[in-house]
């Protein structure tokens, strides 16, 4: 990871890459600032370790933020899978699964349109990194029980809405 030039307070704003790798470095979750427009890092969620991704477009200030939860669906299953993505994402406010075609990849993903100086503050980059981990941690276990436990989509949300919400 290249060195910081300072920390950051919690009114302070800066760059998109480097806030969000200052924030990583605070709470001691791996990192690398690939470039001045990209980083990845990996952080334990509740089901599994997920590998997280900001890409920064700097022409249009959008923050691109995606967690990966190292779930690979397989052709014979891609119409269930597909299937609870409509299901999943009827559920969620912010950012969307998907499936990547590149590897058939699930993968969470978020936009979000910075203001016209380009910068984030901490508080946007701890909501960014916090709800991506928990809707990834909130919808594994439905893509658990479709990929890998046969249940049908429907059954699938529903069984990992239940669990979750027993969850203390």
């Amino acid at each position: 990871m290249r060195p910081r030039e300072h920390e950051y307070a919690a009114n302070d704003d800066a760059a998109p890459v480097d806030m969000l790798a200052a924030l990583f470095e605070a709470r001691g979750w791996a990192c690398e600032v690939v470039s001045d427009d990209e980083l990845v890092g990996e952080v334990q969620g509740s089901w599994a370790k997920y590998q997280l991704r900001a890409i920064w477009r700097t022409h249009d200030n959008v923050l691109q933020f995606l967690c990966l939860p190292d779930i690979r669906v397989q052709k014979e299953k891609k119409q269930h899978a597909h299937e609870l993505l409509s299901l999943v994402n009827e559920q969620m406010w912010l950012g969307h699964f998907d499936i990547w075609s590149n590897g058939d990849v699930l993968l969470y993903r978020h936009g979000a349109l910075l203001g016209d100086d380009g910068m984030l503050s901490l508080k946007q980059a701890q909501a960014l990194v916090e709800n991506a981990i928990d809707e990834c941690d909130r919808f594994y276990p439905a893509f658990q029980f479709v990929l890998w436990g046969d249940k049908s989509p429907q059954d699938a949300l529903v069984a990992a809405m239940v669990d979750a919400a027993g969850e203390a």
